[in-house]
């Protein structure tokens, strides 16, 4: 039925349907049997996914590999068809009842359990809730507009809000349930949820699912396992791809088009969000003024970039939202490539000479940037040294280390994962969150504008139709003013799969691989 998730046009402003990545694609009906023929979950679906992590708990994680494998164990009230970013109730029985217009009620599923077999209760939707949106989690500014998620009795959640908001199931998809009574450290190890599927094992090199034998919901599980093998290294995806241990392949680098197709493959290209960002430590002279920012971004031949290293499956930012987001407008700073502007940012910003550390991930496409952008810069007069290390001691030496005192910041991200919407996307990276107080800083070393930024995005959130795509518009100008964080571009997601082994694939326009209503052929 989908797979992972994107729009390949999304004309509503504040979300149609959701975490801001298009996506467009067919679903192939080559096998000319399903597995499920029968009503019974049959076969076996192999995926090869490109990300890692060891973080599993719904209510924290932002991994790729995490989110992909959470969509078919847990549930929110709603749910997005990732291929669409159309909302449909999962855990809720139906839409939400409108009380007024800052209350809304939700009734959950008739008889809907955990795969341990406890039902769910209002009470779980209300932890949830406080766990999506407490001190440690990343999530909680996508709902600064609730006032309050209440139980009514076991069955029915009360929503209060601060003010009307259009977009209320959007949001909600983000709130995955889990039971109330399991602790944080279990659900980080290995998430319990209501999903058509249940973890049977995590381990740093494999993941198994089955399916959840308790669930009513109207997804069912349509294959007997599940089996993600993590394959960071492109050459061993497609190693994994060709030799047949995998059915379907995440992030597929273009060069291997070619050898998938003549392999009897299906490739298929979505326009996507995930981007590869630039971020500042701007606690640190000079990084703290935006013209050394900017002086980055004239410097960074970002066509060459594309052209070279991504073999064209790109495009170059125009502005903070891909041009595929509803409310996208080109923004008022275009960073095309300008060594000349760059070199004249400096002097004013009286940077003569500069040497700095560039801190990447691994991941083999950021990997591949890095020689380029290094003798970019260095044409301008700034000695770069690169460090690469893998993505979660990027975050846990650096941008999450207070003692860090890093320069700067190349990695991937992809925040359509939870929604398309302009207020997702801003307030993942630009909200008053670990990214504005502690990755990049901006908020403690601009807090002037910082909060000018928050109170455009207030607005824009609270407005509609035109109103809301020109205050977005602003948005858009001041971030690109200011980049502390800014993406170069922004990629095309390349999906492959063997359509003599599965059925009903729909390639997504962002990072993970959701296969839930996927059929193994027989």
């Amino acid at each position: 039925m989908r797979l992972s998730k994107r729009l390949a046009k999304v004309s509503a402003i504040v979300g149609a349907a959701a975490l801001a990545l298009s996506a467009c694609g067919g679903g192939s009906s080559d096998a000319k049997k399903t597995s499920a023929d029968n009503g019974k979950p049959s076969g076996q679906i192999n995926l090869g996914v490109a990300y890692e992590t060891t973080n599993y708990h719904p209510s924290t994680t932002s991994s790729a590999l995490a989110m992909g494998t959470n969509w078919h164990v847990v549930e929110g009230l709603y749910e997005f068809d990732m291929a669409t970013y159309k909302v449909y109730p999962a855990l809720a029985k139906g839409e939400p009842k409108k009380v007024s217009d800052t209350e809304y009620e939700i009734t959950l599923r008739d008889g809907a359990k955990f795969s341990d077999g406890t039902p769910v209760k209002a009470e779980d939707v209300v932890a949830s809730y406080g766990r999506t949106t407490g001190e440690k989690s990343i999530y909680k500014q996508f709902f600064t507009f609730v006032d309050s998620v209440k139980a009514k009795d076991e069955k029915t959640v009360v929503v209060k809000l601060k003010f009307p908001f259009g977009t209320l199931k959007e949001r909600l998809v983000d709130v995955k349930i889990v039971p109330a009574k399991v602790s944080d450290a279990d659900l980080t190890a290995k998430p319990i949820g209501s999903g058509p599927f249940k973890y049977e094992a995590i381990s740093n090199t494999q993941i198994t699912a089955v399916p959840n034998e308790h669930y009513n919901g109207s997804m069912p599980a349509r294959v007997e396992k599940m089996q993600w093998s993590i394959l960071k290294d492109d050459s061993a995806r497609l190693a994994a791809a060709i030799g047949g241990t995998i059915d379907i392949m995440e992030a597929v680098p273009a060069p291997s088009i070619d050898k998938l197709k003549a392999a009897g493959w299906k490739v298929e290209e979505v326009q996507g969000y995930n981007n590869p960002f630039l971020m500042f430590n701007t606690k640190k002279a000079p990084f703290n003024n935006p013209k050394v920012r900017q002086a980055f971004h004239y410097a960074i031949n970002t066509e060459k970039l594309i052209d070279s290293a991504m073999n064209g499956k790109a495009t170059a930012a125009k502005s903070f939202l891909p041009e595929t987001n509803g409310a996208f407008k080109e923004a008022k700073v275009q960073y095309k490539y300008d060594q000349a502007k760059a070199k004249e940012l400096l002097a004013s910003a009286g940077v003569n000479s500069l040497e700095m550390t560039l801190v990447t991930t691994d991941h083999p496409w950021i990997a591949n940037l890095a020689p380029q952008i290094k003798s970019d810069l260095e044409a301008v007069g700034i000695k770069v040294n690169i460090k690469s290390q893998a993505s979660a001691d990027v975050y846990a030496n650096y941008a999450d280390n207070p003692n860090s005192n890093y320069d700067a910041i190349v990695a991937p991200g992809d925040p359509s994962v939870f929604g398309v919407d302009p207020g997702i996307i801003v307030n993942w990276w630009y909200g008053d969150n670990v990214w504005t107080k502690q990755r990049d800083a901006w908020q403690v070393s601009a807090p002037d504008k910082f909060a000018a930024l928050q109170k455009l995005a207030l607005e824009a959130s609270q407005a509609t139709g035109d109103a809301a795509k020109e205050k977005w518009g602003e948005v858009q100008d001041m971030i690109s003013e200011e980049v502390p964080l800014y993406p170069l571009f922004h990629r095309v997601m390349i999906t492959a799969y063997n359509p003599k082994k599965l059925m009903d694939v729909k390639p997504i326009g962002t990072t993970g691989l959701e296969v839930v209503g996927v059929s193994a052929a027989k």
